[in-house]
């Protein structure tokens, strides 16, 4: 019975240990979607930048792991806490997507700090160290100021090309939404009240449905939409990704859309939107790269949400794991990047 008594005494005490005063606890492990291109591929790049500076200053140390998929995050998660829950000081990670909650668990449940960048896991947000995100809302909201600016009236039809059926893709749609309505404000300022929506306005948006972040599916979906000539009337366009945008450009200059359709879509002055910051997108809007098809748009614009933001996801994980009171909920604000500010930008590519 005394030796029973001791055990749960000893337990008890493990768990209200900082997990960070356990000598051999040093290394932060960072987990993110492979390195291969756009913007989550950009994130793995921008990560091992700060693990290479966090290890090379010494105080800990810092190791990023890239997968293709749920699955194979899932085995890692699975791997730190079998494997290195003595040495794994904390976990920086973007989930691949919610089914990786029960693994993300398994580290709460091994006393394994973690940080969440970007996809942000209901069931398991509260245990985290921090949570970290750009503002998805915001980039809704940002992106409708945009187009209320350039003369977007109440009603007026607006295609949604949409990313996935995460909370990302949820609050982007939710922020656009709101900022028309007038219940959500960008940079301090609501929308007027003679250009806010009604409810019944909002019919007039066509969302696409989750399109996996693909140039390609967004290119092939403007491309089937404009075999419709008449749909050549609509000028506005919300691009939840660079990506997107850039599909919708490859489209226009691609021969898929006969010439007149063509014709009628450039007269008619689109606005495109995206959100991001990829370079080749910012070249397109400094005057580098399709020139001659962009300077017939009536807007081009990038709403801020830069892959970059990792690096403050693990540089709270390295504050916290130092004795710092860090904020649970840490939120990026957006800017809109315009031909008129975009040299003051450096993309990712």
């Amino acid at each position: 019975m005394k030796k029973t008594l001791f055990a749960i005494i000893l337990c008890l005490a493990l768990v209200c240990m900082p997990f960070a005063a356990l000598a051999d606890a040093d290394t932060i492990y960072i987990l993110t979607p492979t390195e291969d291109h756009g913007w989550t591929g950009s994130v793995a790049t921008f990560a091992k930048s700060s693990a290479e500076a966090i290890t090379a200053e010494g105080t800990w140390k810092a190791e990023v792991s890239t997968a293709p998929d749920a699955a194979a995050q899932i085995t890692q998660l699975e791997d730190i806490v079998a494997n290195h829950a003595g040495d794994a000081a904390g976990v920086v990670i973007l989930p691949q997507d919610d089914t990786v909650e029960f693994a993300i668990q398994q580290l709460i449940d091994a006393g394994i700090p973690y940080v969440a960048f970007d996809r942000l896991i209901a069931g398991v947000k509260d245990a985290a160290v921090a949570n970290v995100s750009g503002d998805n809302e915001g980039v809704g909201a940002a992106v409708a100021a945009y187009f209320v600016s350039l003369g977007l009236k109440p009603g007026d039809e607006i295609i949604v090309f949409e990313g996935d059926t995460s909370s990302v893709t949820t609050y982007r749609d939710d922020g656009f939404k709101k900022y028309l309505t007038g219940e959500l404000a960008y940079a301090g300022e609501t929308i007027a009240d003679e250009a806010k929506w009604t409810e019944d306005q909002l019919a007039s948006l066509t969302f696409s449905g989750a399109m996996n972040w693909s140039r390609s599916a967004a290119k092939e979906y403007f491309e089937s939409l404009m075999s419709d000539a008449g749909n050549a009337a609509i000028k506005w366009f919300y691009s939840q990704d660079d990506e997107f945008a850039l599909g919708i450009i490859e489209a226009l200059e691609g021969s898929a859309i006969d010439d007149d359709t063509k014709a009628a879509i450039l007269a008619n002055e689109i606005v495109i939107s995206a959100a991001g910051g990829a370079q080749a997108l910012y070249d397109v809007i400094g005057g580098k790269a399709s020139t001659e098809l962009a300077s017939s748009f009536g807007g081009l614009a990038v709403a801020t949400y830069s892959p970059a933001m990792i690096q403050d996801a693990i540089g709270l994980m390295v504050a916290s794991l130092n004795g710092e009171e860090v904020a649970q909920d840490y939120i990026v604000p957006v800017e809109i990047v315009t031909a008129d500010n975009v040299d003051n930008y450096v993309g990712f590519n």
